[in-house]
């Protein structure tokens, strides 16, 4: 099954035996599906014209269909990364974070961006992300873009206005391959002046989301700004004239001090926008006393809030400090969130920059690794969910991170039977579905960042 030619090249064939774990078929397990310990179900799927065009029991599709057995393996789709850094990534090499922690991560991004960032770096970089994404097996993408105001309350500053043209760029580029969504990311501060007014107008003339981080520029996340309900009413406001969905940065520090997410819920009840809100890292929830927490959590459900962790890079960020040995994993309480009916969703954050030295953005290995750090096991059947439909949904893509008929044949075969096998090993020979076809691209060599001919 290591080969993309073990498909059938006709228009339309089956995939049969293959299992599927009951979290992605969102439209109901097929009648008669057998479900094994994991509620994975165990069933034939028909492809036609590059659509899933029938989702049967095993052993029940027309045997007038040329076929692939996947002898029981798992069949899933391909995956959603909602919450990632496109413009930031592969920069560690040229300007490394030594400390590793959080303020130097802030620091080396500012100064990579101010000498780095034009047009043609951040296009190769963006591509270099987007082609080791699809090469995965991710389908859709919501990237936050640096668009901060360094050149103070004049004109839009250059540096945002290219950031954006370039992704808009790359969405085009990408369309049919992997889905792109934007967010504006900037210290909420910048929402009071005049530079917020226009950044949200370019963010909306871009198709994009308003966000922020709920901590001041040049600061840290920490204990609540004394202003913090009037900048979430100024982003609100802005938010509401212009239509646009709400993602933000929340509370990623280990200070239980740091109580924005309370103050974000409050806001989005406030302002009437519940459903359309996001909020990612949100670490200090995990170590404010329990009945402060419960009533945080208890307010994010109401508001409608989804919430998405990170955990490879809040556990590198969080609790560092050199010659010590790190107390807690950093990251958000996510057990108590879903137990709420809060929507979780995991993804992969920032990739080889100063916020986060490693990754390759494979969300499978993200959804693999956060199974572990979260405790997202015994059982495992509800896991997958955060990966693929709860983000999706989140996206507005119906179709993202399930498997369903009418939706596209777009799949990652993986040569394990059960989600234990899934979770135990990298899986680098999957077979990624697009479109009905086994796509041919690779993950690329790291000397196409710097225009290098590889070796081999």
């Amino acid at each position: 099954m290591s080969e993309p030619s073990f498909l059938p090249e006709a228009r339309a064939y089956r995939l049969r035996n293959a299992r599927v774990p009951g979290a992605f078929l969102t439209g109901g397990v097929p009648a008669g599906a057998i479900l094994d310990g994991d509620a994975c179900a165990l069933i034939d799927i028909v492809v036609a014209d590059g659509v899933i065009a029938g989702l049967l029991p095993a052993g029940s599709s027309p045997d007038t269909l040329p076929a692939a057995d996947l002898a029981g393996r798992q069949a899933w789709p391909r995956l959603v990364d909602a919450h990632t850094h496109l413009d930031k990534g592969h920069t560690v090499a040229r300007t490394p974070n030594p400390d590793g922690d959080f303020p130097g991560a802030r620091d080396a991004t500012t100064a990579d961006r101010t000498r780095h960032w034009d047009a043609e770096d951040l296009r190769r970089r963006m591509a270099y992300g987007l082609a080791c994404a699809f090469a995965h097996g991710t389908g859709a993408i919501r990237t936050h873009l640096d668009s901060q105001d360094s050149a103070g309350e004049g004109a839009l500053r250059d540096q945002a206005a290219t950031t954006w043209a370039v992704f808009r760029e790359m969405r085009a580029a990408w369309a049919g391959r992997i889905a792109l969504q934007g967010v504006g990311l900037t210290p909420i501060d910048a929402y009071a002046t005049a530079y917020g007014r226009r950044l949200a107008d370019l963010i909306a003339e871009s198709d994009g989301l308003i966000g922020g981080v709920t901590r001041p520029t040049g600061g840290l996340h920490g204990g609540a700004l004394a202003e913090i309900d009037g900048l979430l009413d100024r982003l609100f406001r802005l938010a509401r004239e212009r239509n646009l969905d709400v993602d933000l940065h929340v509370d990623e520090t280990g200070d239980p001090a740091a109580a924005s997410l309370d103050a974000v819920a409050r806001a989005t009840l406030r302002h009437g926008y519940e459903g359309r809100v996001t909020c990612g890292h949100c670490c200090s929830l995990a170590l404010q006393p329990d009945a402060q927490a419960s009533d945080t959590i208890a307010r994010v459900a109401q508001a409608g809030i989804r919430i998405v962790t990170l955990p490879t890079v809040n556990m590198y960020l969080q609790d560092r400090q050199r010659g010590r040995t790190p107390r807690w994993r950093g990251v958000a309480p996510v057990q108590e969130l879903m137990a709420a009916g809060v929507p979780v969703m995991v993804a992969g954050d920032n990739c080889r920059d100063a916020f986060y030295a490693y990754g390759d953005h494979d969300m499978l290995d993200t959804f693999r690794a956060s199974v572990r750090i979260l405790h997202l096991d015994h059982p495992l059947a509800g896991a997958p969910a955060l990966a693929g439909p709860v983000p999706g949904a989140m996206m507005g893509l119906p179709h993202a991170g399930t498997i369903r008929e009418g939706a596209p044949a777009d799949l990652i075969l993986l040569p394990a039977r059960s989600l234990n096998e899934v979770v135990a090993r990298p899986h680098a020979d999957r077979i990624v579905v697009v479109a009905g076809r086994a796509i041919a691209a690779r993950r690329p060599a790291y000397e196409a960042l710097s225009g290098e001919a590889a070796p081999w």
